[in-house]
């Protein structure tokens, strides 16, 4: 399918057409790549959920450690106090050192490699894997099944369709 264009067997539009000269295997490898990434995306969101639930459960000691003081359990409330809470979570790290290392180290440097590999490969262009798929698996004329927004709207049959 190289140098398909848009309309045809390919994508659903021009901006994600493949380049010519671009063959299945870099398509299929481009793909894998942004899957990947976004696989990544979805680490990245579960990190942070990661630190708003330590940092939420953290700032619920204060009130364990009062409870416990009320109860009479000083001895139990000054481990609490003094042994969890505020406590690193891995040697000298809070979960926002852990958020901020992730970003600025394998997060940034993966989206900067996926973006490079689609500039080198395929004029930049994204997800020429899932618009062609989308191509093969819609089918044309069917409501809900229109290749672009533009196309989608009423009373409107643009290519495509």
């Amino acid at each position: 399918m190289s140098g398909v264009m848009a309309g045809q067997n390919g994508a659903v539009d021009e901006e994600h057409a493949r380049p010519a000269g671009v063959d299945d295997a870099t398509v299929e490898a481009l793909g894998k790549l942004s899957e990947a990434l976004e696989t990544i995306h979805r680490v990245r969101g579960h990190l942070y959920s990661a630190h708003q639930l330590v940092g939420g459960a953290d700032l619920t000691l204060d009130r364990v450690v009062e409870l416990l003081r009320a109860a009479g359990h000083d001895e139990v409330a000054d481990r609490v106090a003094h042994e969890l809470l505020g406590r690193n979570v891995l040697p000298g790290r809070w979960t926002f050192q852990l958020v901020e290392e992730f970003d600025d180290g394998y997060y940034a440097t993966f989206q900067e490699i996926e973006r490079y590999a689609r500039e080198k490969l395929a004029g930049g262009r994204r997800h020429l894997y899932e618009a062609e798929m989308k191509q093969r698996r819609r089918t044309p004329g069917m409501p809900g099944h229109e290749a672009t927004p533009e196309s989608a709207r009423p009373g409107r049959r643009g290519r495509g369709a």
